[in-house]
């Protein structure tokens, strides 16, 4: 068993880790990386699909553009190529690219879906080796042998404890934090490269990027961390009066950074939960039910699940919600959840000098930016967006309002940190969520309609941050 950490000091080396690893060096794992991913690019008849991806990725985090990403078939088969042969890296950047529905064109996000929790396969064998080797030998009774779920940092499975309570187990893939490290190496040399070969490349913030992904991407790697986001959402929630929302209890010392073991809880996928589970789902309910508890947990904890695809957000029998996954969970200051309530309410008004106002406020503007120029832009483009039928504004539409914004606030100098990048994904998540389970919703009525089901308690502790 391994020792109980400090998860606020741990999450700070982490953060110096990643902008360590950011910052283009020459060393000898990072060499032997890149004349490895400079064969596979070649070898896959692309020997630009490294920029390609690299540039889809930091488009879908909120990088400024420097044009229309590349969609023909060739461009993105390339990049495809390079995914499924590069490694864990190369498919956290196929992540990024997926949850990116309405930002970058549709043949991308499609492309890429596989990478959310379908990539290859650990033998058994391996997984079980893991866990004696972190748990000992006893601590699981049975590992049932096909995996419930594989994705870029670990493989989940099924399994039972010794007195036959069932639960889950996520093992991490063996050797990848040296694996992740060189390959991180090897994309900041490329951007750093790249930047200086092109002056339209260095718009992107290629070396920014590359920073926020090695972050989010070493955090996944401590299962310690993941543990104590379960902890801590599961009391937020409780503390919010979400009881609609179930989150997995990490299993009392069963819990190192390479294996984490944690109650079951049963569900669907959200997107296939009108075809399986049929009139037991509500579709509207279930989304203002998840808008109020996404709002909630953010404005009054500044803590969120960070990646709240369809395979992390299951819907049960009963009307209620299970959220897993939790690697990735987004933190805001009491002042960026102020400057994050201010910009949904300029955002719900359509009230572009107010949006760019929050912006700045939360440090995502520049601050010798030219705010009217902004403003008088955003300002065109939303006036634009409100021709709408009726005045309804669905959530089938959200994709593309969040996603004209950003392309006309990074082509201004907009830089997203990190718990921006994450809150919003999670808008761009809660679009497809509606798409598949309520697709005729409007957007602000829905949000009003959440919003007045909170109890007086936490509609007055709501209303006080939303107005800081």
């Amino acid at each position: 068993m391994e020792r109980t950490i400090d998860i606020d000091r741990e999450r700070a080396r982490v953060a110096r880790e990643a902008a360590a690893l950011a910052r283009p060096r020459i060393w000898t794992d990072t060499i032997g990386a890149l004349a490895t991913t400079a064969w596979r690019a070649v070898s896959s008849a692309a020997p630009d699909a490294p920029l390609v991806l690299l540039g889809a990725a930091a488009s879908a985090a909120g990088a400024p553009a420097i044009g229309p990403v590349r969609s023909e078939p060739a461009a993105i088969a390339g990049a495809q190529r390079l995914v499924r042969r590069g490694g864990p890296a190369y498919i956290k950047l196929g992540q990024f690219v997926a949850s990116a529905d309405g930002i970058l064109p549709p043949a991308w996000v499609q492309a890429f879906a596989w990478c959310r929790d379908d990539a290859p396969r650990l033998d058994t064998r391996i997984v079980r080796d893991v866990i004696a080797r972190e748990l000992g030998e006893d601590a699981l009774a049975v590992v049932e042998e096909e995996a419930l779920a594989a994705g870029s940092i670990g493989q989940v499975h099924r399994a039972w404890l010794p007195d036959g309570t069932p639960v889950v187990v996520k093992v991490r893939r063996p050797g990848l934090r040296r694996r992740l490290r060189s390959d991180i190496g090897a994309l900041a040399l490329a951007a750093a490269g790249a930047e200086r070969m092109s002056e339209d490349v260095a718009a992107l913030n290629l070396p920014g990027f590359v920073e926020l992904f090695a972050q989010l991407t070493l955090e996944e790697l401590d299962f310690r961390l993941e543990a104590h986001n379960l902890v801590q959402s599961a009391a937020i929630y409780r503390d919010c009066g979400l009881d609609f929302v179930q989150v997995p209890r990490p299993i009392d010392g069963l819990v190192t950074s390479r294996v984490l073991v944690m109650e079951h809880v049963a569900g669907v996928p959200y997107d296939r939960a009108g075809e399986e589970l049929d009139a037991d789902v509500d579709g509207e309910r279930l989304l203002q039910l998840a808008i109020g508890g996404v709002l909630t947990s953010t404005l009054l904890h500044g803590v969120f699940h960070g990646d709240l695809h369809a395979g992390n957000v299951l819907v049960r029998h009963d009307g209620t919600f299970a959220l897993v996954d939790f690697g990735i969970c987004g933190r805001l200051s009491e002042e960026q959840r102020g400057a994050l309530g201010a910009y949904l309410m300029g955002f719900a008004a359509g009230d572009a000098a107010a949006q760019i106002h929050a912006l700045r406020r939360f440090g995502a503007i520049p601050a010798d930016a030219d705010a009217d120029a902004l403003v008088a832009e955003l300002g065109a483009e939303l006036e634009r967006l409100g021709h709408r039928t009726d005045g309804a504004v669905t959530f089938e539409r959200l994709g593309d309002t969040v996603g004209r914004q950003l392309a006309i606030l990074s082509r201004n100098g907009f830089r997203m940190p990190k718990g921006l990048v994450l809150f919003f994904k999670n808008l761009l998540y809660l679009s497809s969520f509606a798409a598949a389970i309520a697709p005729q919703a409007d957007l602000f009525s829905t949000i009003e309609r959440a919003l007045g089901d909170l109890d007086a308690e936490h509609a007055a502790r709501l209303g006080a941050a939303l107005a800081a």
